[in-house]
């Protein structure tokens, strides 16, 4: 009971603070979304299937709550191309949730432009044009912008910009011994699934593994990153806040 009045007070002190004009807050957010079957186990379900539905349901507070903090980009790791190994009744349940996830945030409830990066020629064809089209139709607003990765490899996304990056060389007509000479960070980074947004500042990982897991490979090479033993559907804004009050506190020196 003591709990439920303080945390709103804390929660609203951590709010303040973090508004201030000279606290630094991130403009992109990534969060590995992690613990769903963990939290479900945890809690004495047998079904894991209700971890993956609290986790979604997680997924709108996040965005409200990065919008509400001055958040320009958040990136949300939802299905990596691991995750497609798991049992097909699994996978399917999954390919489920995030269609239902891609589809509320761009309802009009949220002023949000989804955007899918990912390998999602790994999706079932009408799984990817269900999520296509429900991204397609935020393209016009004008709020916060959501990166839904699904399908998401790490590696794979080095290995499509690359691939990407040749192909528009070759259309360009440039000679394959003269290709190298066109590499450069900017040149493949702009192949990249992310192309066109700023790297992420930090990067949150929930349900205590500590690593990165081949998100964002490239782009978090000088990410702040926060960890938490915290399981996604259990994630608070309290939580978050927190996130951005140890971001705000660090001296970021981007390998210098």
């Amino acid at each position: 009971m003591l709990d439920r009045l303080l945390y709103p007070l804390y929660e609203n002190r951590l709010k303040r603070e973090l508004l201030g004009d000279r606290v630094s807050r991130p403009k992109h957010i990534a969060v590995m979304a992690d613990g769903n079957r963990r939290w479900a186990r945890e809690a004495g379900f047998t079904d894991i299937s209700h971890g993956h539905r609290v986790g979604a349901a997680k997924i709108g507070e996040l965005v409200q709550w990065s919008a509400e903090m001055g958040v320009d980009v958040v990136t949300i790791y939802l299905l990596s191309t691991e995750n497609l190994s798991r049992t097909p009744e699994e996978v399917q349940l999954l390919y489920d949730i995030i269609s239902g996830v891609v589809d509320e945030l761009s309802g009009d409830e949220y002023e949000a432009r989804i955007r899918l990066v990912g390998h999602l020629n790994l999706l079932p064809e009408k799984v990817a044009n269900r999520m296509r089209s429900a991204a397609a139709a935020t393209e016009d607003k004008d709020g916060i912008v959501v990166n839904i990765a699904v399908g998401y490899g790490g590696r794979q996304e080095i290995v499509d910009a690359v691939q990407n990056f040749i192909t528009a060389k070759v259309a360009e007509g440039i000679p394959a011994e003269q290709l190298a000479d066109e590499v450069s960070v900017e040149s493949l980074s702009a192949h990249l699934y992310t192309s066109g947004q700023p790297d992420p500042d930090l990067v949150i990982r929930t349900s205590g593994e500590q690593r990165l897991s081949g998100f964002l490979l490239w782009q978090s090479a000088y990410s702040e990153i926060w960890f938490t033993d915290t399981y996604w559907p259990a994630f608070r804004k309290i939580d978050f806040l927190r996130a951005l009050r140890d971001f705000s506190q660090r001296s970021r020196r981007f390998g210098k």
